[in-house]
């Protein structure tokens, strides 16, 4: 069968997460082709993959989004006593933070000139399925615009339906027009379609999370084991000799480069581990470190394969993002997770993974970035490394990983979902081809 992926323009952790996936497929015999603005083709062909470019590069949306004008800011808050829950995503409104998802970032990612040409690209090529990254609604779209099964490949935590379903619940009577309808009905419309649940949550979800991750429920789902996948790159070889005291990696993964987003400071995180003797690497830039002395105990370097690294190494620092949270899993290596505080993004998989971790005796959830001190950096990472039953429950969830279906495995249910899909009905395209 024909399939196309889609995935989200502007980070290579999520093409990243649809790589093993499409590996699989192509292994099975299938044609694939991954389809995205031309910001990540030379990504996408240096993965090994067949790359579609669409539309013109997300400069454009970057535009767009600066034309509407600033979104405000937020009133001041205080620190919260805790380290939240996912549960408290969207707090007494989450209409209001779907609102916000939906028309501060979402819709900027597929624009209509980019839908005009998938939508045409798909109907030319008449994929049998499409799966698409699951914040990247032209899926849904181009696929039911052309009759195409297709599903949702979560690459984190199932936030958007969980805000969608704590609206519904929490207020029936609300008359607010549901954000993602509100949305995609129009773009559905417009290629001739109509709207119906699935352009939201899929046919059905390859679910990627795992088993003990937080997940909102009545979503059909396709469980899979996520397999790291760090791109292309080299080990440094002097990674490879075994280390002399316990290794430590720091990384807060590639939205920390450049100091965009609202990660935990470099100078905190290597303050904290300045006096513990511990063999420390971490992936910092230049601009990172921004000529700072180093302590002794540390070493930096712009990037190293996970993959490669944690497997020596006796716990981890970061952020929470899930090709992280995957590597480490892998690997059996105790977890420390420090959520940034940049819009919405811990709820998107770092505050459901830390809270799991520490659920589980895997991992500590230290503090969102904004209440992270060197001194609570210090005391957590002294108490992973000093009892060994955070290395016994991460050595137990990496086996229990293992008995999750590989890519490989899921291949011939997705064959039989795809056979059994029956196309909707679509009427004549509104003056668009």
């Amino acid at each position: 069968m024909r399939v196309l992926m889609l995935t989200l323009p502007m980070l290579k952790s999520h093409l990243y997460v649809l790589a093993p996936l499409a590996w699989a497929l192509r292994s099975a015999g299938h044609e694939v082709r991954v389809a995205c603005q031309p910001d990540l083709t030379e990504a996408i062909t240096s993965a090994g993959l067949t790359a579609v470019s669409v539309g013109v590069p997300m400069a454009g949306a970057a535009e767009e989004v600066a034309a509407a004008g600033p979104e405000a800011a937020p009133p001041p808050r205080p620190l919260p006593a805790r380290n939240p829950v996912q549960s408290d995503y969207g707090g007494d409104d989450p209409w209001a933070e779907l609102d916000s998802a939906v028309n501060n970032f979402l819709r900027h990612c597929c624009p209509e000139p980019m839908l005009d040409d998938l939508v045409g690209f798909a109907r030319s090529w008449r994929p049998d399925l499409v799966l698409w990254d699951w914040m990247t609604y032209a899926g849904a779209i181009a696929a039911r615009a052309c009759g195409a099964a297709h599903a949702r490949v979560l690459g984190g935590t199932d936030a958007l339906v969980q805000l969608r379903r704590a609206w519904r619940s929490g207020a029936p009577d609300d008359t607010r027009q549901d954000p993602l309808r509100a949305w995609l009905e129009p773009l559905l419309d417009r290629y001739g379609s109509d709207f119906a649940e699935d352009a939201v949550t899929g046919r059905w979800t390859v679910d990627t999370q795992p088993e003990w991750a937080w997940r909102p429920g009545g979503v059909h789902r396709v469980p899979v084991r996520q397999l790291a996948y760090n791109g292309p790159s080299v080990v440094p070889r002097e990674l490879d000799a075994p280390p002399q005291r316990p290794r430590v990696c720091i990384t807060m993964g590639g939205s920390q480069r450049g100091g965009t987003y609202s990660e935990a400071s470099p100078a905190a995180l290597l303050e904290a581990v300045a006096d513990l003797d511990v063999e420390v690497v971490a992936t910092f830039t230049a601009a990172d470190l921004r000529d700072r002395v180093l302590p002794d105990n540390v070493r930096t370097y712009d990037y190293v394969p996970l993959t490669a690294l944690l497997p020596s190494c006796a716990a981890v620092v970061h952020h929470g993002g899930f090709g992280t949270m995957v590597s480490a899993l892998e690997s059996g290596v105790p977890q420390l997770v420090v959520p940034g505080e940049f819009w919405s993004n811990k709820w998107y998989g770092p505050v459901a993974y830390a809270n799991g971790l520490q659920e589980q005796g895997a991992g500590v959830y230290v503090a969102d970035s904004d209440r992270l001190s060197p001194d609570l950096l210090r005391m957590h990472l002294k108490e992973v490394l000093d009892d060994p039953s955070y290395r016994t429950a991460a050595e137990r969830l990496r086996r229990e990983a293992l008995g999750t279906p590989a890519p490989s495995a899921i291949v011939p249910a997705l064959e039989q979902l795809t056979a059994a899909h029956v196309p909707p009905t679509c009427t004549a395209p509104r003056g668009h081809r």
